[in-house]
């Protein structure tokens, strides 16, 4: 049997064995939702920043920056800024507020701020959300299964779904939130070995350097689809990402989501030129690859020497691995609190919510590799999640916090226009841009002044508030 493919099962049964270990803690719904509120900065860094290096920061930016060069930067850069403003604005509010009223959801937070309305209709955009960006970490797994064995994608689809599902649905965020301290230094000591391995094996960096494959290879703001558009896209998604805000649930105090949520953010901003190096020297070493996304997996199977590729690949893994159990926490808990307790049984009681919710992570990962089986690839089903979180979100997230006049029909009208914005735009142009301006810019951009538009016009009129008398903003 291939040797990468021996490593890479037994890394897999240790983290199966860990989380099976630690999810003997997990006694409450509590516990499986939110850590029973009690993460502290490292613990909630490490699941932090081993949810936000995944396949879209590996697999995904590696195969930009071997598409499009130096531009590609701005994929994980755009993730670092807007974490930024998640820790030390966003971040601590929502946690205040969700400790108080003992939420759990980000779902459960709009219905306290907004209403039911608003509840469902971003519960309904999230599942869409979540199953694309859980397909594209299972597609990254399938890629490196497949340049390492020859495994097809259905295969490969199917294991890493049933990996993540089984120790996720032990133990939920606690498990999670362990199983990723391993994970996030193995990706660490991986990505370190190998990127002097790869430079040499390279050329050296003047044999990257002198790579000119487009004349803006080598620009930092733009260069084909790369670039700062990615901000628009990217910085307002991790800034209300419900898979990040949920963490922050768990944190401890307000301390533990600066400390925490702070130093991942600066984390993603010194790793942001990794995986667009890497890409650059695969590019040196395999100029003619058919899929740009099998860069990162290509040149650490085939690039480097087999300890260093092993030990790379392990690290790509756990990042993939990481990033879908983040994902399938948000899919699980939207389902079953979102729907089966709000909607189907509000009277459940702990025991019930706690084995409906191991149930549904199950549902959701299966759900999961359906999508990964027809998704094109890591990047494209990334930013259609990225897409739809950012200009649906955004807008009533903020608003809720620091605005306690906004009302349901602000953030319905903000919601539905970002949304139609961007279907539109998909489907009229299929999604390219307009003189510069993406999808998401326009949809992020049409939602805020819709939003402002009819806030002003219901202020104006005297319009009746539909929100709780209780806000975040007047506690």
């Amino acid at each position: 049997m291939n040797s990468h493919l021996v490593w890479l099962i037994g890394y897999s049964l240790a983290q199966l064995a860990l989380g099976a270990w630690i999810s003997r803690r997990v006694r409450t719904s509590s516990d499986f939702f939110v850590a029973g509120r009690a993460l502290g900065p490292g613990l909630l860094f490490s699941t932090m920043l081993a949810a936000n290096v995944g396949a879209g920061s590996t697999v995904g930016a590696t195969g930009l920056g071997y598409r499009d060069g130096l531009a590609a930067m701005w994929w994980v850069l755009s993730a670092g800024i807007g974490s930024f403003v998640l820790a030390f604005w966003i971040g601590p509010a929502i946690r205040r507020t969700a400790s108080a009223h003992d939420l759990r959801t980000v779902g459960d937070y709009l219905e306290f701020r907004y209403g039911v309305g608003v509840r469902s209709l971003i519960a309904a955009l999230l599942l869409i959300g979540s199953v694309f960006i859980l397909a594209g970490q299972l597609i990254a797994v399938s890629w490196i299964l497949n340049v390492i064995a020859g495994i097809p994608k259905i295969v490969g689809c199917v294991a890493a779904g049933v990996l993540i599902t089984i120790y996720f649905a032990g133990g939920g965020l606690l498990t999670s939130a362990y199983v990723n301290i391993v994970q996030l230094t193995v990706k660490m000591v991986g990505f370190a070995v190998a990127i002097p391995f790869a430079l040499r094996a390279a050329g050296g960096w003047d044999a990257v350097h002198a790579l000119q494959p487009s004349p803006d290879y080598w620009n930092f703001w733009q260069s084909g689809e790369s670039g700062l558009v990615y901000l628009a896209m990217l910085g307002p998604a991790f800034i209300v990402s419900p898979g990040l805000l949920q963490k922050t649930y768990g944190a401890r105090d307000d301390r533990a989501v600066r400390l925490g949520v702070g130093f991942n953010a600066l984390a993603l901003m010194v790793y942001a030129g990794v995986p667009v190096l890497l890409g650059m020297m695969a590019r040196a070493q395999f100029p003619d690859l058919a899929q740009s996304e099998l860069a990162l997996p290509t040149l650490l199977a085939k690039g480097v020497p087999p300890a260093v590729g092993a030990l790379g690949l392990a690290a790509v893994f756990s990042a993939e691995l990481s990033a879908a159990d983040a994902v399938l926490f948000t899919l699980t808990t939207s389902l079953s609190q979102d729907f089966y307790k709000r909607f189907y049984r509000p009277a459940a009681n702990d025991a019930e919510m706690l084995r409906i919710t191991r149930v549904t992570a199950v549902f959701a990962g299966a759900l999961g590799v359906g999508v990964a089986l027809v998704a094109g690839g890591v990047v494209s089903a990334l930013s259609i999640f990225y897409t739809i979180m950012g200009v649906s979100l955004f807008v009533p997230m903020i608003a809720g916090l620091f605005q306690p006049k906004a009302k349901s029909v602000d953030a319905m009208a903000a919601i539905i226009t970002g949304i139609v914005i961007v279907g539109g735009w998909r489907v009229a142009l299929a999604g390219k841009p307009i003189n510069g301006i993406t999808p998401a810019m326009g949809g992020l951009a049409g939602a805020i002044m819709v939003f402002l538009v009819v806030y002003l016009i219901r202020r104006a009129s005297g319009g009746p508030d539909s929100a709780p008398p209780l806000t975040p903003a007047t506690e």
